[in-house]
């Protein structure tokens, strides 16, 4: 089976320049925790819920003069629409992602997220060893 297959196609994007507040809105409105930054030449980033709590409230600085590009990761692993699901999930399991945006011709057509394994019966022992691995701390977190 390929990403193709288990992505979602429907895919809320903002642009770099959206601002943060109205970010939080839509994930909000569409009850995601994950929002690709495109443009015209294609994926610049994603941002996640989590991004918006460690790079902008813990900071302190205002969401309404925040914009997506100050706030989202820029390394972002992407994969094809023809990669093998289960070649996707070791893949996340080894970058420690939730989440992977699905590329064709440097444009977003989806994107699979962990959960779209494991309701796969098919894929339920790839999801839940990937997720084993995400889980693992990279480095410890000391108060």
């Amino acid at each position: 089976m390929q990403l193709k297959d288990i992505m979602t196609s429907k895919v809320v994007t903002v642009s770099p320049d959206t601002p943060i507040e109205q970010v939080a809105q839509l994930m909000q409105k569409h009850n995601i925790g994950v929002v690709p930054v495109v443009d015209d030449s294609g994926v610049k980033g994603v941002i996640t819920d989590r991004d918006i709590v460690v790079r902008n409230v813990a900071h302190g600085t205002n969401p309404k003069t925040l914009k997506a590009s100050d706030v989202m990761t820029s390394q972002v692993t992407t994969a094809a629409p023809t990669m093998d699901v289960s070649d996707a999930s070791r893949l996340m399991a080894q970058k420690q992602i939730r989440r992977l945006p699905v590329v064709e011709n440097n444009k977003l057509v989806g994107v699979v997220a962990l959960g779209d394994l494991a309701v796969n019966p098919a894929f339920d022992t790839e999801a839940s060893e990937a997720l084993s691995e995400i889980s693992t701390p990279s480095r410890p977190y000391r108060v």
